[in-house]
């Protein structure tokens, strides 16, 4: 008889300090995909659901499929959008008869505007329907800010190992591979987490040059070699959420008998992202710095790429931050490319004007004038597209991407793109669909701090990363926070990992 398994995805990184609400609009326009459509969007993409449907063929099981639900990161979900995905998750358990096991595809940084924890709510209303013994595995971005009911929720958390993330595909199936040993009885994984008191700290979960992350990591695959021990999965948190939990954690996944080996390392790699909580591999340039090595660098080879990192879109900022654009147009850059600016209405003036037209816009800075006012520009329109192409790079590739309406405006030397529907720049094709090669560039700016790297590193002649003063700051500091459990670094003085 094969195994009866469920699978669903529930993703958002939640900006708390963000204006934009998250809606069932936002999840649409990245994917808000029904059971009976996953197979035809995702079968052979290098995604978690991509993993699940081929673990499925290949372990035979009787499949569940429902709800894949994606919106790029920004504020709060929408309590509409949150019971749509959460109740209709449910009731593909509930409708299903027989489940032997669950897996989950989750971010594990949602917040809501009815919940603080709605990875862990999704757990509990899974575990009334389907009780306690049912394997569950839940996937995990490495920034999740894990709880307590997660983990004791779930028979193993299982964060990505990458930042920028290219192995969701991998850690899909890991998941899948503890359900199936779990269904036959060669398993019975249990799991547990634990925080230091800090806000930050992992490097942010950088794994592209050697530092703390890495670290932590190569301790993980090595206790992972113990017996009795699943999995140990190290997440660096999201720190702009105003919630409990925010911040670094360890979750453990573990056989009967082994909860003391398995919270002792857990404290272990809490001490150490404790240890090394200030260090950091990657620093940010000033706006002001990177135009001047845009000055100084002549025509070394290959672009210079300057990451936008405070207005990710990643991150939840908005996307359109002007203040490295304005610089870039003082500064007269030529042969120079912006990917991407967030401005529907921009768009629309561009698609009323025609492609070879000129157009006046107040370009965009609509959203918190604070990052870098609306600029006006007249500009000429060089492109006009639907935005739409198919990732080809490391990062979820053969995902379907829509950037919405899309225009190309030339300013001087600038290629500008602008776009409809916000997203991170993690994928080359954000340029190529658009009629622009990066690689020929001069300068290219991005909208993202780290995922960028996996598809732009490989032409790049420099990088760096630009804190333009938006949104993503990593200086937590710069938040009001009021619902932090307390004392937590780097906002109090605290002498310990464990200070309660």
């Amino acid at each position: 008889m094969a195994y009866r398994v469920l699978i669903a995805q529930f993703m958002h990184e939640t900006n708390t300090f963000s204006k934009l609400p998250t809606t069932l609009d936002d999840y649409r326009r990245r994917w808000l995909a029904p059971g009976s459509e996953l197979a035809s969007r995702f079968k052979g993409t290098k995604t978690e659901i991509g993993g699940l449907l081929d673990a499925a063929t290949r372990y035979g099981w009787d499949l569940v499929p429902s709800i894949a639900a994606n919106a790029t990161p920004s504020g709060k979900v929408t309590a509409e959008a949150w019971a749509h995905i959460r109740d209709g998750i449910v009731e593909s358990a509930r409708n299903a008869g027989r489940i032997d096991g669950i897996c989950l595809a989750c971010h594990g940084a949602a917040v809501t505007e009815t919940s603080d924890d709605p990875e862990g709510e999704l757990l509990e209303a899974l575990r009334a329907v389907v009780g306690p013994d049912v394997p569950i595995s839940m996937t995990l971005d490495l920034h999740a800010n894990v709880t307590d009911r997660m983990a004791s929720l779930a028979s193993a958390l299982i964060s990505y190992r990458t930042y920028p993330h290219i192995d969701q595909y991998e850690r899909a199936q890991q998941g899948a591979a503890l359900v199936q040993a779990a269904m036959e009885g060669k398993k019975r994984p249990r799991c547990l987490a634990l925080q230091p008191a800090t806000i930050s700290g992992a490097d942010g979960g950088r794994t592209t040059q050697p530092g703390p992350m890495l670290d932590l990591l190569a301790r993980a695959d090595a206790f992972e070699k113990e017996p009795g021990i699943n999995v140990v999965s190290v997440q660096a948190g999201f720190g702009p959420s105003d919630i409990p939990n925010v911040g670094p954690s360890i979750a453990v996944s573990y056989e009967p008998g082994q909860e003391g080996r398995a919270r002792d390392i857990a404290r272990q790699l809490c001490q150490e992202i404790w240890d090394r909580k200030a260090e950091k591999t990657v620093g940010m340039a000033s706006v002001e710095e990177a135009m001047a090595r845009l000055k100084s660098r002549g025509e070394a080879a290959g672009p210079l790429v300057l990451a936008d990192g405070t207005d990710n879109p990643g991150g939840g900022a908005y996307g359109d931050a002007t203040r490295v654009l304005k610089a870039l147009i003082d500064a007269d850059a030529r042969d120079a490319a912006v990917g991407t600016i967030f401005d529907p209405a921009a768009v629309r003036a561009a698609m009323k004007a025609g492609v070879g037209n000129s157009v006046t816009v107040d370009l965009g800075g609509h959203h918190d004038p604070e990052f870098g006012a609306p600029i006006r520009v007249t500009a000429t329109v060089r492109l006009l597209s639907n935005g739409e192409f198919v990732n080809d790079g490391p990062m979820q590739q053969g995902v379907a991407t829509s950037m919405g309406p899309t225009a190309v405006l030339r300013i001087g030397g600038i290629d500008v793109i602008v776009i409809s529907n916000r997203i991170q720049t993690i994928d080359r094709q954000v340029f190529l669909s658009q009629g622009i090669d990066p690689a020929r560039r001069r300068v290219l700016v991005v909208k993202s701090v780290q995922h960028f790297r996996a598809a732009f590193a490989p032409i790049a002649g420099e990088i760096m990363v630009v804190d333009s003063g938006a949104l993503c700051s990593p200086d937590v500091r710069r938040f009001k926070y009021t619902k932090l459990r307390r004392p937590v670094w780097p906002l109090d003085d605290v002498a310990s990992p464990f200070p309660n």
